[in-house]
């Protein structure tokens, strides 16, 4: 059956972004064994991973080489999935030490880690733009290493601010509320925290105590709402 025939069952056309493939193309080629993993959504935007060792220097070149040079923003994410589940669910009372240790029991290796992959629990990322390319963006994410090969405590990566200085604020809210360490960043003071708080607010097994001693205050009685087109009576309304 050709092609032209009007009952051949139509291909489905394959979204091609060129400019993020010949980027992602010159990257690989430079990063070799660092690229561990990348992810284009056509039109939209490029993920790339990379390791450890080649965070700072993949930064440095996608800004001097490859016009990167509009810092959009640095983060983090835990990977666990939270131990206690959703706060507006949880009940009062619960042993929170039990859940704790299951949840803590689960393999790093085994986590969902989001598009273009990873190894560790803690991830960092990034996403610089090229201005003058249309509003070329690029998202680098890179594992963050476990301290004294416990998985469940993060380690440290290289900073960035010599390459993005506006990276400074993020790189001391990542260090404040996950621990994250970033190697030369000499200014990792609490932004938000009191002095001599202990613990890192959004790890997924720091517990929010408050929400196990009282229902969550969203969690209320509500009336259901009368369907529309009802039998009220127009005066009753």
């Amino acid at each position: 059956m050709s092609s032209a025939d009007p009952e051949a069952p139509e291909q489905e056309a394959t979204e091609t972004d060129e400019r993020r493939e010949a980027l992602l193309a010159g990257l690989a080629e430079r990063l070799g064994d660092d690229l561990l993993g990348s992810h284009i959504l056509p039109g939209r935007d490029l993920w790339i991973r990379v390791t450890p060792a080649a965070w700072v220097s993949t930064m440095r070149h996608l800004r001097d080489d490859l016009g990167f040079r509009f810092f959009e923003f640095l983060s983090a994410i835990d990977w666990l999935p939270s131990p206690y589940g959703r706060y507006e669910e949880a009940a009062v009372d619960v042993d929170l030490p039990a859940l704790l240790a299951a949840a803590l029991a689960v393999d790093p290796s085994t986590l969902e880690t989001g598009v273009a992959g990873g190894d560790t629990r803690y991830q960092v990322f990034a996403r610089v733009m090229n201005l003058a390319e249309r509003d070329l963006g690029i998202i680098v994410k890179v594992d963050v290493p476990p301290v004294d090969a416990d998985p469940h405590l993060p380690g440290a990566i290289g900073t960035i601010v010599a390459i993005y200085p506006g990276a400074d604020w993020n790189e001391r809210e990542v260090h404040e509320m996950y621990g994250i360490g970033f190697e030369g960043n000499p200014n990792l003071r609490n932004l938000y925290l009191p002095t001599g708080f202990e613990g890192h607010p959004l790890r997924k097994d720091y517990p929010l105590l408050a929400r196990h001693v009282k229902p969550w205050p969203g969690i209320v009685d509500v009336e259901a709402m009368p369907d529309e087109g009802g039998d009220e009576e127009e005066g009753d309304q």
